[in-house]
């Protein structure tokens, strides 16, 4: 019974190499071919139908968007039809979703390069380490929400197909063995045969490898659009958080070029990754199998030695290139960012003509760049020379004396050589097999484990696109939760002494915000908030302009702001805006959509003229509110700019409207705007200053008549009369004035301005009288000039 266990793993073993034997013997890749062709056939019917829908969308958005860009196809004879639904509308983020990721994306313990203001202070570098894993893990979470999901589908295809290719790499090792064995045979039938079987297998493996980069590609779009929509969704939402990431923030400089070029290169770099090391893995399994059936378990511990010690001497050897992937991301984006300040910037560099300096600027974050990425080529070439000398050069001298141990000693050869020999075949022939197999798995094995080398740098790389994408991530989402970045408060007092004595100023940080926003009051309340220009990273904390503000607006309440330049006029509306936040104290405001603002700079979007007028709506939101162009033109009457639509081609035109219209266009455009949408209160902020007197008055006639509270930040004496309340704020050290436009005080004011005036006239008047008696008096002294004939010339003082 003993003897009978000990025998039942070899009879096992037995059964199971017969079988191997048999079917290596063959070396038909049939199999193979309908696999494959069964595969490729499934693939291409779920392409074909997805593309099919696809063209169908598309079809169907553009007879859309052709309905809807035509105002006669909506409207006619004052009956409105909405447009029809034709594809599937694209499904934002939740909050819930962001909530629930928030507590993957806490702050990076590794500063990411270039940044001043991360208040990470770890010693950890940039590079395939713990850090790195973790936040490849928080990503995934975003990349591949569920399971069932098109991204998983993809990669299933993908990993599909990496697998087959593994196959058919081994069923070619063994045909390339077998027509050499009956080449150097002499068997011109078998050699035939293997010839036809060789290009037979030949579609399906050119197929396989085609289908491997195109799904590669797939994956790294699908990764790049879910990415994208998530970052987008994240940055622009109601909580303004492109504008706290722009001007409240300071540890992501260029946030553009995060988006657009760091979530492309990281997509596409995880791709890639998971192609080039997910498949030398497999391979490497595989292939290690199949050379132990042919070189034995002595060539096979030969070959995990030299993997060991292949791995040790690249990772001592390796340099950070994580580390230099950042900085060189950094440095590009600063270049980008000197291009995009000079395009922004153009007329008025062109007006100081300032291109010298300009092009200095540009040509020295160049050099920087430029600095960098010789660097690292430099770096490379030591590197890439180690790298093929070990993995080139070394491992096939390896591979070629592994290779050579079932030749030279049979003993450890392994079960396919000894197969080989006893099963008839010539010594020769079947030594040349096994040596064509072997060598061609090694070759194979040696491919793999190379790309695994290398896939180890492009890891390393990776990390550091892996840093800036996480540190995107994790900024918005606490930009987006109000969580800014900022000093500390002073543990000594809040306040600290003013510079003039006066008063004792406190110590605002962005990291220590107390105040309150209310929304849905019936008015702009202000209770004791301050007005603080917020100064991210600044040590010093943020500038007080205005102390303890306390107004209170309440409907038709029509209330002007002056006050000389850089006091915080515009402050006022970005704090009721929710743009800066409130330091201290409470601010009550209406609902969203009951407020509107202008701003100082006039605004046109990219889009048709009818765009302009009712932005920020769509033309779609515009039918379903049941607003008509008719409506649009009584607007453009109330505006003066009624000749637009004649002058520009009608309503659906689209030009660079910021080119196309003048100054004072702009502005009334923007006023347009807020005829349209009709808000319960409305801030202006400076926004008629290029409009004549005559027009700016019928307009904010026409907005009180409409029902709409004026708030207007202006220091033109002529919008008084269009007042009830004046917002003075001084300049000197944060006070300010509140009264009542047309009252007693008012007047008493005007007649102390108006005495002031007469009294300096009057020393006008003095001053002329003085200035003629020095006159008469210099023209005496010249009369009685020299005694000697000299001709002197008179000339007056002035």
């Amino acid at each position: 019974m003993v003897a009978h266990s000990k025998d039942l793993p070899q009879q096992i073993n037995s059964v199971l190499d017969a079988v191997h034997t048999k079917k290596s013997a063959r070396a038909r890749p049939l199999p193979a071919v309908a696999l494959v062709s069964f595969i490729a056939i499934v693939v291409g019917r779920y392409l074909s139908n997805k593309q099919a829908k696809a063209k169908k969308a598309a079809a169907a958005s553009k007879v859309s968007t052709e309905g809807s860009s035509s105002s006669t196809s909506n409207v006619k004879e004052g009956k409105i039809f909405a447009p029809k639904k034709t594809s599937k509308p694209i499904k934002h983020t939740t909050a819930e979703t962001f909530a629930r990721n928030r507590k993957f994306f806490p702050p990076s313990k590794v500063a990411s390069a270039g940044s001043s203001a991360s208040s990470a202070k770890s010693s950890v570098k940039v590079g395939v380490n713990k850090e790195f894993f973790r936040q490849i893990e928080a990503i995934f979470k975003i990349l591949i929400p569920k399971l069932h999901c098109k991204e998983t589908m993809i990669l299933i295809l993908h990993t599909t197909f990496l697998v087959l290719r593994t196959y058919l790499s081994v069923v070619v090792a063994r045909l390339d063995g077998a027509i050499v064995k009956n080449l150097i045979a002499g068997n011109g039938k078998g050699f035939i045969r293997g010839l036809g079987y060789w290009f037979a297998i030949a579609l399906p493996a050119t197929y396989t490898n085609s289908m491997i980069r195109y799904l590669q590609s797939k994956l790294s779009i699908a990764f790049r659009t879910r990415l994208t929509r998530y970052v987008h969704d994240l940055y622009l939402n109601d909580q303004v958080t492109y504008y706290r990431a722009l001007n409240l923030d300071d540890r992501i400089e260029g946030v553009d070029q995060y988006i657009t070029t760091d979530v492309a290169k990281f997509c596409d770099s995880l791709a890639g990754l998971y192609s080039n090391l997910g498949k030398p893995i497999l391979d490497t399994i595989i292939f290690n199998y199949q050379l132990m059936r042919s070189i034995g378990v002595s060539g096979m511990g030969g070959l995990f030695v030299s993997y060991v010690v292949t791995a040790f001497l690249l990772r001592m050897v390796t340099p950070a290139f994580g580390k230099l992937a950042a900085v060189e991301a950094k440095l590009e984006g600063d270049f980008r960012s000197a291009h995009t300040r000079l395009i922004t910037n153009a007329e008025e560099v062109a007006f100081y003509n300032g291109a010298d300096l300009e092009h200095s600027i540009l040509t020295r974050t160049y050099k920087r760049l430029i600095r960098h990425i010789n660097s690292i080529y430099k770096i490379r070439i030591a590197y890439n020379m180690f790298e093929d000398f070990i993995i080139k050069y070394c491992w096939s001298a390896v591979g070629l004396t592994l290779c050579a141990l079932p030749v030279f000693f049979p003993a450890l050869g392994g079960v396919d050589s000894v197969k080989d020999i006893a099963s008839g075949d010539k010594v020769v022939g079947a030594r040349t097999k096994g040596f064509i197999t072997s060598k061609r798995l090694m070759m194979s094995l040696a491919d793999a484990g190379g790309r695994m080398m290398y896939s180890y740098k492009e890891m390393s790389e990776l990390a550091g696109s892996t840093l800036r994408v996480y540190n995107l991530i994790s900024v918005l989402h606490q930009l987006q939760a109000g969580q800014f970045e900022g000093p500390p408060p002073k543990t000594g007092g809040s306040s600290t002494s003013s510079q003039d004595g006066d008063a004792e100023a406190e110590f605002y940080s962005m990291a220590d915000i107390r105040g309150i926003m209310n929304y849905g009051y019936e008015g702009i309340k202000f209770v004791g908030v301050p007005i603080v220009t917020p100064s991210p990273g600044n040590a010093n904390g943020g500038e007080e302009l205005v102390r303890n503000l306390n107004v209170d607006v309440k409907p038709g309440d029509h209330m002007l702001v002056t006050g000389p330049n850089g006091v915080g006029k515009t402050g006022f509306a970005r704090v009721v805006s929710g743009l800066w936040p409130v330091f201290r104290g409470e601010v009550s405001r209406p609902n969203p959509k009951d407020i509107f603002y202008i701003p100082q700079r006039a605004y046109l979007s990219i889009g048709s003229l009818r765009d302009q007028v009712i932005y920020p709506h769509s033309h779609a939101d515009m039918i379903k509110a049941g607003r008509t162009d008719e409506e649009l033109m009584t607007i453009l009457k109330h505006v003066h700019l009624a000749y637009i639509p004649d002058r520009e081609g009608g309503w659906d035109t689209i030009k660079e409207w910021k080119d196309v219209f003048s100054g004072g266009e702009k502005q009334r455009m923007n006023m347009a705007r807020l005829f349209y949408h009709k808000p319960k209160f409305a801030i202006l902020d400076e926004c008629t200053s290029a409009v004549s007197s005559d027009v700016e008055g019928l307009m904010y006639n026409h907005a009180k008549d409409e029902g709409i509270t004026l708030i207007t930040i202006s220091h033109r004496p002529a919008l008084f009369k269009y007042h009830l309340h004046l917002l003075k704020l001084t300049g000197d050290h944060g006070h300010w004035e509140f009264s009542t436009i047309g009252t007693a005080e008012e007047r008493q004011s005007v007649e102390n301005e108006i005495k002031s005036l007469q009294a300096k006239l009057d020393e006008v008047e003095d001053l002329k009288k003085r200035h003629a008696e020095i006159q008469k008096e210099l023209e005496v002294g010249l009369n009685a000039g020299p005694q000697d004939g000299t001709k002197v010339q008179k000339r007056g003082l002035f």
